[in-house]
């Protein structure tokens, strides 16, 4: 149907699934709101019917955590930058707006964010709500970055809420799961526009897990990446910059980012599927054929490449202190069995925040992911890695694949119960609940 005066665009039973394709939901209709306004009626409609609501950006998530068979909402009509702040150093933009455009409209104008994750295809609202992160020793999430936030709650009410009005809605609904409403809009710290510096270079395992509390210590941003069934790393250091920008050249950029990175890890991993026992040889071959370099540029165009391969992932959240123990016998683990990994296992981190059901709530962490191909049978791999990581106390990503339940999340958060408290009374009849919420969060 299409949208009239005052009336979101609606749509019958059509089939959603996400990005990696291991989640489906029919919902029984499809809206996409042009206002806040038409956003609350929606919410209004489906609670007068009986039926739930959830709100789906571009399905980046591995989980389920947007499925429904009630009221699917599209938010991406709800975009742009509503207002720039440069005295408070703050940027408010709709829920809907992608991150590409977000990072695009920010630096056309000077600014940036501090941090970003490694890609920027999600949606604002869809990023923030599932704790999407970077690396940083003194930044990681989007979340955190967060000054001010609006959501529509299950009356239908739209909520303004910060540090000083709603507090307590603040510090939870920053990353809220899709638990507590719809979030119509955020409001990021900004700062002025500024460049890094990025240096790529290939490390031995032993070496990088030997001296990963001195690499954290100095560098701004810190990643690696070990390459299953070798002893072979990439490191990342990113650290900003007096310039002036160089960032890689046009050929070069190609090969590394389109090529090495899509192209050609399109067709190794389409032949590890059909070939899996060829994938120890690949992964030697391919982690030998890193090379060094180094570029300077604007913060979006270091932390964020493009992920053109599609594939399914789980990603924990460890103490700091625990990380290198836990990727040794992850790498053990796979060493001794007959799992063929054709994808590398990234490791990052995060300061503490205070932010309730962020995984770096109250503790500095480590993030150790692990992925699988698309259409790969992945569950071995990602069952002996799960607990590899729970033993050693993980919080898994609220957007990525696990199999955790309330249970044990309640005891992994010490804030949990203070969410549910706040879920309670803003949703006692779970308008927005669905099946993985009622899984990890209880009911």
């Amino acid at each position: 149907m299409t949208a009239t005066s005052g009336t979101a665009a609606e749509s019958g039973r059509t089939a959603w699934r996400n990005w990696a394709g291991n989640v489906r939901a029919t919902p029984t209709r499809v809206v996409t709101p042009a206002s806040v306004g038409e956003l609350q009626e929606a919410v209004r409609r489906a609670a007068e019917q009986g039926l739930r609501v959830k709100a789906v950006g571009t399905g980046h998530s591995f989980t389920a955590a947007a499925a429904t068979d009630g009221v699917l909402i599209r938010p991406q009509a709800l975009s742009g930058i509503r207002s720039v702040d440069r005295a408070a150093g703050t940027v408010t933009v709709a829920a809907g707006t992608a991150l590409k455009d977000l990072n695009r409209a920010l630096a056309a104008q000077g600014l940036s964010l501090t941090n970003m994750g490694d890609i920027m295809e999600q949606t604002v609202s869809g990023a923030t709500s599932t704790g999407t992160h970077g690396t940083g020793r003194d930044s990681a999430s989007l979340a955190a970055q967060i000054r001010a936030l609006e959501l529509v709650t299950a009356d239908g009410r739209l909520v303004s809420c910060s540090e000083k009005e709603n507090p307590e809605v603040f510090a939870a609904a920053r990353l809220g799961v899709g638990a507590l409403g719809v979030v119509t809009s955020l409001t990021f710290a900004v700062e002025p526009l500024f460049l890094l510096t990025a240096r790529e270079e290939p490390m031995r395992f032993d070496r990088v897990t030997a001296e990963f509390e001195q690499h954290v210590a100095e560098n701004e941003h810190f990643e690696f990446y070990w390459f299953p069934h070798t002893g072979n790393c990439n490191t990342k250091r990113n650290n900003r910059s007096q310039g002036p920008a160089a960032p890689p050249g046009a050929v070069s950029g190609w090969i590394e980012d389109e090529l090495l990175s899509n192209g050609l890890f399109q067709a190794v991993n389409s032949l590890g599927r059909a070939v899996p026992a060829a994938i120890p040889s690949i992964a030697r071959i391919a982690s030998r054929a890193l090379s060094a370099r180094t570029y300077t540029d604007i913060p979006y165009k270091v932390f964020t490449s493009p992920r053109r391969v599609r594939f399914v992932e789980m990603e924990y959240a460890l103490p700091r202190e625990r990380a290198v123990e836990a990727l040794r016998e992850l790498k053990a683990m796979v060493d001794r069995s007959d799992l063929r990994i054709s994808f590398p296992v990234e490791v990052r981190t995060a300061p503490a925040d205070d932010i309730p059901l962020s995984t770096a709530s109250g503790r500095d962490t480590a993030y150790i992911a692990v992925h699988m191909y698309r259409g790969t049978p992945y569950q071995a791999y990602f069952t002996a890695a799960e607990r590899i990581f729970t033993a050693h106390g993980g919080r898994p990503h609220w957007g990525k694949v696990h199999t955790r339940d309330a249970e044990y999340l309640a005891a992994a958060y010490p804030r949990f119960g203070e969410f549910t408290a706040l879920r309670d009374r803003l949703d006692p009849d779970r308008l927005f609940g669905n099946d993985y919420l009622r899984r990890v969060l209880g009911d």
